[in-house]
């Protein structure tokens, strides 16, 4: 071994289970769940007027600003949503330009169809709303919920530039190789420091976030 190579020492991360088996939340604050918040907040001026959100109304509500109407959609009826059918197929469920915003928080993984729900969701927003959806990466798997698919920064933007032609987008990766490793451990973000969650590594993504804003 090269000496001048730094020695590992695992301390209690020598293990083959993590901390936590539900992603932290019986610790805190799981950790994509705090770039989650973050990226809706420094957008929260969007989240007003007609909103519609994934599964339930909980950004909403946590980052509303002047809402006049909170809805929400889900292809499993057992959270209550507003309309229940799947995004890809809801031409006859959701009208067309009647949300100035549409959350989707940590969905796309989720989507068997994603260009096809990609173009739905940008059908139902107004001319000049956005779409503020998130996407983990380094995250453990859903057990719970069936994932399709994982992103990187470079295939949603190739995924989203597709089916958004002429709007306004921006996708960025957080998180750094102690955030990834975390979150997968199941640390949560109360037990880093905010300079070491905020220390950004797009090798070592634990969450990908996407803003559009369609044209006017």
């Amino acid at each position: 071994m090269n000496s001048k190579v730094e020695v590992p020492q695992w301390g209690n991360l020598r293990r083959t289970r993590p901390f936590s088996d539900r992603y932290g939340f019986d610790r805190g604050t799981p950790i994509d769940r705090y770039y989650a918040l973050r990226f809706m907040e420094k957008y929260r001026p969007h989240i007003t007027g007609d909103v519609l959100e994934i599964q339930s109304a909980a950004y909403t509500k946590y980052c509303r600003h002047d809402v006049r109407r909170s809805e929400s959609i889900d292809v499993d009826p057992q959270h209550g949503t507003t309309y229940i059918c799947d995004l890809a197929h809801s031409e006859n469920v959701l009208a067309t330009n009647s949300y100035d915003c549409f959350l989707l928080p940590n969905t796309l993984n989720h989507l068997k169809d994603v260009t096809g729900s990609l173009r739905h969701a940008l059908r139902v927003i107004k001319p000049g709303g956005v779409i503020l959806a998130t996407a983990p990466t380094l995250t453990p798997l859903t057990p719970d919920f069936s994932e399709y698919q994982r992103f990187t920064t470079a295939g949603l933007r190739e995924l989203a530039e597709r089916a958004w032609p002429e709007c306004e987008i921006s996708i960025e990766s957080c998180g750094n190789v102690l955030a990834a490793t975390a979150a997968l451990m199941g640390i949560v973000c109360e037990e880093l420091t905010t300079p070491e969650l905020d220390a950004n590594d797009p090798r070592y993504p634990v969450l990908i976030t996407l803003f559009c804003k369609k044209a006017a």
